[in-house]
């Protein structure tokens, strides 16, 4: 991307911020300082890992030599039981250690067998909600979208139907996903998740039927009858009638592509 620059050579700002222009034409005005605080954020928190990284491995060195953590903590109990005067009964200590840890895991076994299927039905139903809660989570943000009111001419509905497998929810924020598996990032706010219109824009960019769901377009050219080209301007602003379904019948015959998934 390069600067902006008026007509007299100079960088064009806008709310103190220098515009500059994408490869693809738009124009983004870049926040220095919020791009520094995000490189510094990160930079604290690649400290942080290597510290903790650092601080396991000193820690690692302790049992430098010993290739058979098991077999060591054994011979440590055989040792223990050496000093305080059981060397003939190490051998049965041991025995009886290891019949009663397995008569208590038996026990507990026996008595969390209940629990841990009433905890299975648990989160399955947990599951099936926190999954009804997303999907009505990004379904509403659809709906309640600027950009699908003002650019689009297809119901809110339909648009979800081709986009909405984009969008996740994680850690209680939607997250949108480009085609190629990534995440979504804002142009304006460099290091930040872009919010569901921006990404919606990104995805719609990368569309290659845009310009029969976008309003303003449709079928032009010498092949295109006077006729047709009513009849899709009709549809482009929006206009069908009867229910959910019938409507979504009517798009899927004006726009096959969108049951491409």
């Amino acid at each position: 991307m390069k600067l902006k620059l008026n007509d007299q050579g100079n960088v064009v700002v806008q709310d103190g911020k220098p515009v500059y222009l994408h490869d693809d034409g738009k124009e983004v005005a870049f926040d220095a300082p919020a791009a520094v605080s995000k490189i510094t954020s990160l930079n604290a928190e690649a400290k942080a890992h290597r510290e903790a990284k650092e601080a396991a491995e000193g820690k690692l060195k302790a049992f430098e030599g010993i290739e058979d953590g098991e077999a060591a903590r054994k011979a440590l109990e055989t040792i223990k039981n050496i000093d305080e005067g059981k060397l003939m009964a190490a051998g049965k200590v041991e025995e009886i250690k290891s019949a009663a840890q397995k008569a208590a895991q038996e026990q507990v076994a026996a008595a969390s067998k209940a629990h841990a299927e009433e905890l299975a039905r648990t989160k399955q139903s947990l599951d099936k909600i926190t999954g009804d809660l997303y999907a009505e989570k990004i379904g509403g943000s659809f709906n309640r979208s600027k950009l699908i009111s003002e650019r689009f001419a297809i119901p809110a509905d339909l648009v979800q139907a081709r986009f909405g497998q984009a969008f996740k929810v994680e850690e209680g924020k939607i997250v949108a996903y480009d085609q190629a598996g990534n995440k979504i990032f804002s142009r304006s706010r460099p290091g930040e998740l872009a919010e569901f219109d921006e990404a919606l824009e990104t995805l719609v960019d990368q569309y290659p039927y845009k310009e029969q769901i976008l309003k303003g377009t449709g079928a032009s050219g010498g092949g295109a009858g006077s006729s047709n080209n009513a009849g899709g301007q009709n549809q482009a602003k929006g206009n069908f009638g009867g229910s959910r379904t019938e409507r979504a019948a009517a798009i899927a015959n004006r726009f096959p592509e969108l049951s491409k998934g």
